[in-house]
């Protein structure tokens, strides 16, 4: 249950770090007028933070996912040498099947960086843009006004509990719109592929495959379990860029004089 999180926890902060901070940077950018941001403004720095957290988050899903597809075709073979020993007439004797070792992420990315270089490991970046540019545009505006509610001046931050449960719903909320989108990069990400699996050429070709085998519902696949995740961990997430945990660190580190 827990194959890849090792992956998670240590990709995951500098994830969020890029996001959160690119989401601001191209905020203030946009509103150097003065004047309030827009709904539109607000989504192009959403969208802007999308494309730049791609740098981290690409590499991270293609580790998780050969990490737990490794599991799942392992007990896949399991199932498969039982059912043929099962089966077979001549039982006596019979060998004991062979349990494969799972690689590790540094095997993975070894391999990876061996046979196909750095871009072995931005295999399904066009997908992962795809689900983490509208995931950023729909979140940050929701979560921005959202958190505005909270505000009783307009020069004063939230309370915490605010960021925290804005985070969670626009979380949860985004999720949820772009789980399509996680559908098609998952399979596409995939290397090793289990006994009758589709292999996919493209982003197009994954999408009509899904669509005519599974169904439309098969979009929907893990939406829920998703919802679950990412609302805490961007409530957690915006808690701590709001109390400025960040700009309190880099106080502590010692100023060069000019």
């Amino acid at each position: 249950m827990y194959r890849g999180a090792a992956v998670n926890l240590t990709l995951v902060t500098p994830e969020k770090a890029i996001k959160l901070a690119a989401n601001d940077f191209f905020r203030h950018h946009l509103s150097k007028d003065g004047k309030k941001l827009t709904l539109l403004r607000e989504m192009l720095a959403g969208c802007g933070a999308g494309t730049c957290q791609v740098i981290v988050t690409t590499p991270m899903e293609m580790l998780k996912i050969q990490l737990q597809d490794a599991g799942r075709i392992a007990a896949q073979k399991k199932l498969m040498a039982a059912q043929a020993q099962l089966s077979s007439s001549s039982a006596a004797g019979a060998a004991e099947p062979v349990v494969e070792a799972r690689p590790t992420a540094t095997q993975i990315t070894r391999e990876l960086l061996r046979s196909k270089g750095i871009a072995g490991l931005y295999k399904g970046l066009g997908a992962t843009l795809l689900r983490d540019v509208p995931f950023s545009i729909v979140y940050f505006p929701l979560f921005a006004n959202l958190n505005k509610l909270g505000q009783k001046d307009p020069s004063v931050k939230a309370p915490f509990y605010v960021s925290f449960l804005s985070g969670c719903v626009a979380g949860s909320t985004a999720a949820v719109a772009v789980n399509p989108c996680d559908v098609i990069k998952t399979r596409l990400q995939s290397l090793q592929r289990g006994v009758n699996e589709d292999t996919y050429s493209g982003i197009l070709d994954c999408t009509k495959k899904i669509w005519q085998k599974e169904g439309p519902t098969a979009f929907l696949k893990g939406a829920y379990c998703r919802a679950l995740v990412i609302a805490p961990l961007f409530g957690i997430a915006q808690v701590v860029y709001f109390i400025g945990i960040a700009e309190f660190l880099l106080d502590m580190l010692p100023k060069h004089r000019a």
